[in-house]
């Protein structure tokens, strides 16, 4: 190797171990974004975080990922397949986007917590692949998390769970399709925009619409959506390609931490002890599942 080697590959690995916090950070911050928004529906919010992301990638794309670009095109089996992420993450993203407006975002960051074992359990399940010992102690750990939180509160936390496997099986998707991640959100958003766009008409012919009609304040929110989705998913791509997937892992639990420290800390949702145990046993199975990924890396899937 030569003497200039080991510096550039110090300073990519630094770029990307910054590239991933700031990634990370961004996605666990954007609850206060979405409460700015607390007065628009999550329907509505979600129309329009689709419609301006799909416009913002659609002048990136072309001219990052051209080539990329070009295969999906001509791929039907790539288009079937992103059609189908693309309604998987536009599931997540509403459910997201109300349990923050509806003060559940303590159950929003329990989802995400416990993503990456629901990933373990569908890879297995689906893609036949072999768990270690400690996987297995750590999945099971995650499912006693959930099921105190099922016995005390006498309901299943739909909230965390319908995050948990949307994003799970958006990464399933996501696996077995043949594009790049931007790409491949790319062509997911504009599929679904029509909708979007039929969505918005219709709201608007009623006189429900937002957009133009709530102020600037909301109206520029509304149409920053776009940034504030792609912006971390750029960050976080950087990150992906420069360091070990291992630490992307233990990066990711960022953003849930920030999720869980926002909703308790600014706006008091509740904590009770079941959450405390519950929380305890999960974080357990994830520190556990985190030293897996730094003997054999696992896939990971985008934030929200």
């Amino acid at each position: 190797m030569s003497e200039t080697g080991a510096p550039l590959r110090d300073k990519e690995q630094l770029i990307g171990t910054v590239s991933g916090f700031l990634a990370f950070l961004l996605w666990g911050l954007l609850p206060f974004y979405w409460k700015w928004l607390g007065a628009v529906p999550a329907s509505e919010i979600l129309a329009h975080r689709v419609i301006w992301s799909a416009l913002l990638l659609v002048v990136l794309v072309p001219t990052l990922q051209s080539r990329q670009l070009a295969v999906a095109v001509r791929d039907r089996r790539a288009l079937l397949t992103a059609a189908g992420a693309g309604v998987l993450v536009g599931g997540n993203w509403f459910v997201y986007t109300w349990a923050v407006n509806a003060d559940r975002l303590v159950e929003a960051s329990l989802g995400y917590y416990i993503n990456p074992l629901v990933s373990v359990v569908l890879g297995v399940v689906v893609l036949h692949e072999r768990l270690s010992r400690l996987q297995v102690v750590a999945v099971i750990l995650a499912a006693v998390g959930v099921l105190v939180l099922t016995v005390n509160h006498g309901r299943v936390p739909w909230v965390s769970l319908s995050l948990a496997f949307s994003f799970a099986l958006y990464g399933l998707v996501k696996k077995t399709g043949r594009l790049n991640a931007i790409v491949s959100l790319m062509v997911e958003l504009v599929i679904i925009t029509p909708i979007a766009l039929v969505f918005l008409v219709v709201r608007h012919r009623g006189g429900a619409g937002s957009f133009g009609a709530a102020g600037p304040l909301i109206t520029l929110l509304l149409a920053g959506a776009g940034i504030a989705t792609v912006a971390p998913l750029l960050l976080f791509g950087t990150a992906a390609r420069r360091i070990p997937l291992s630490r992307v892992g233990f990066l990711q639990y960022i953003a849930p931490t920030l999720m869980l420290l926002i909703g308790t800390v600014f706006y008091r949702e509740p904590f009770t002890p079941a959450h405390a145990v519950s929380f305890a046993l999960i974080w357990t199975a994830l520190a556990i599942y985190t030293t897996t990924l730094v003997r054999r890396p696992a896939a990971l899937s985008e934030s929200p």
